[in-house]
């Protein structure tokens, strides 16, 4: 598994997306910025983004006619390197659009792919990379890289999209059936060590990627856990414990979802999910500075629902209130109150707030309601604690 690119000159992509009547206005544009922000974390540069308005994507190029030859003319006129989809395009998809461009194409699948192989430290999650990248992959053998066979090294192109071309599927299968094994094994050693932790209360950190889950980790269990503002950057489950007034329990973080997060990872990274679904209490971290936090509330929501964790009790923690930022409507401003017009004093009031009761709204990076936030915590660990100590009961 290679790191990012290492090419003096970064890669120069282009970013398009398909957008049908159900997308809402502006919609479209939110996802092609979240794109940006994953081609930035791949060590790529986006250089522009193309809308195509299409009830069904084309069958044979994903995009019209007409836009293709738009965006051929700027690839040759602006020297992209790269053209990258914000959905999943089909084998035969791919090729086509390869053919008409005369560049790579990656989608959405493939990109995220490439990130989580450069993120993959331990030899854990670079297990349960490469076996999501294989299967990726084996339907898309036949010819994939026959023109690009001296293109090497860039997004796309690191693990197992590096293998020779003559691979074939027999082998390609028979390195994920041991892949497979290999994280048997894993997961029976991890679930061990699971039942080893004892009766101790568990608390899971789930939420968007890059939501500050991390940042919260440190503050909670003073410890140092890799925390920066880039896509993915916890693979591997971390688990601490930690002591609130004389109350133990153990907290986890772990990878972070995301809109579309391909299935093909959601498989292999089951053993790291499973801290997750074996968690007696989630704290849901949202980002309320972002735009689409609404969005990404339902996504988290509907993820935990597809691994069998979304009936937990749950605390949601609204984090960054200082980045959050609001428009103040005019007093002859007729339109409809959107939400980017609430002060955070009104939002903390609307439905949001009592929809997702208990929630509460802090700040990690400026240690805001940190106390507060840890109260609250104390006390949903203290009632399933005595439950299970219940001699304890005098501690408290």
């Amino acid at each position: 598994m290679g790191g990012f690119n290492t090419r003096s000159e970064k890669e120069r992509a282009i970013l398009i997306g398909v957008a049908n009547s159900e997308y809402e206005p502006g919609q479209m544009e939110e996802f092609l910025e979240e794109l940006a922000f994953l081609v930035d974390t791949a060590g790529a540069v986006p250089v522009r983004r193309f809308i195509q308005k299409l009830e069904v994507p084309n069958n044979r190029t994903y995009i019209g006619k007409g836009k293709l030859e738009e965006i051929k003319e700027f690839i040759y006129a602006h020297g992209i390197d790269i053209a990258i989809f914000d959905d999943e395009l089909s084998p035969s998809q791919m090729r086509n659009i390869e053919e008409e461009l005369n560049i790579r194409v990656l989608d959405r699948t493939n990109l995220i792919l490439d990130i989580f192989a450069s993120r993959a430290k331990t030899a854990y999650a670079k297990t349960q990379v490469e076996l999501a990248q294989y299967e990726y992959l084996l339907p898309r053998l036949a010819g994939m890289w026959t023109h690009l066979e001296r293109q090497r090294g860039g997004i796309g192109l690191r693990g197992p999209g590096e293998t020779e071309i003559e691979t074939d599927r027999r082998i390609i299968r028979d390195k994920i059936a041991h892949l497979k094994e290999q994280l048997k094994k894993i997961d029976r050693q991890m679930t061990t060590q699971r039942k080893n932790r004892g009766k101790l209360v568990r608390v899971s950190l789930v939420g968007y990627t890059n939501v500050g889950k991390s940042t919260l980790m440190n503050l909670l269990s003073k410890s140092e856990v890799f925390a920066e503002n880039k896509l993915f950057a916890t693979l591997d489950t971390t688990v601490r414990k930690v002591v609130i007034g004389n109350l133990p329990f153990l907290l986890s973080d772990t990878v972070g979802f995301i809109r579309k997060l391909p299935h093909h990872l959601v498989e292999s990274f089951k053993s790291t999910l499973d801290e997750v679904r074996e968690a007696d209490i989630l704290l849901h971290i949202v980002d309320i500075s972002h735009a689409g936090f609404e969005e990404q509330i339902k996504i988290v929501n509907q993820t935990l629902h597809d691994i069998d964790a979304s009936n937990k009790p749950t605390l949601v923690v609204f984090n960054k209130i200082d980045a959050y930022r609001y428009v103040v409507k005019e007093e002859d401003d007729l339109t409809p109150l959107h939400r980017s017009n609430l002060s955070l004093a009104e939002l903390k009031n609307s439905w949001m707030a009592k929809n997702n009761a208990p929630s509460i709204f802090i700040s990690a990076t400026r240690k805001e309601n940190i106390e507060e936030l840890k109260m609250l915590l104390y006390k949903k660990v203290k009632e399933i604690h005595i439950t299970r100590y219940p001699y304890d009961n005098f501690l408290f």
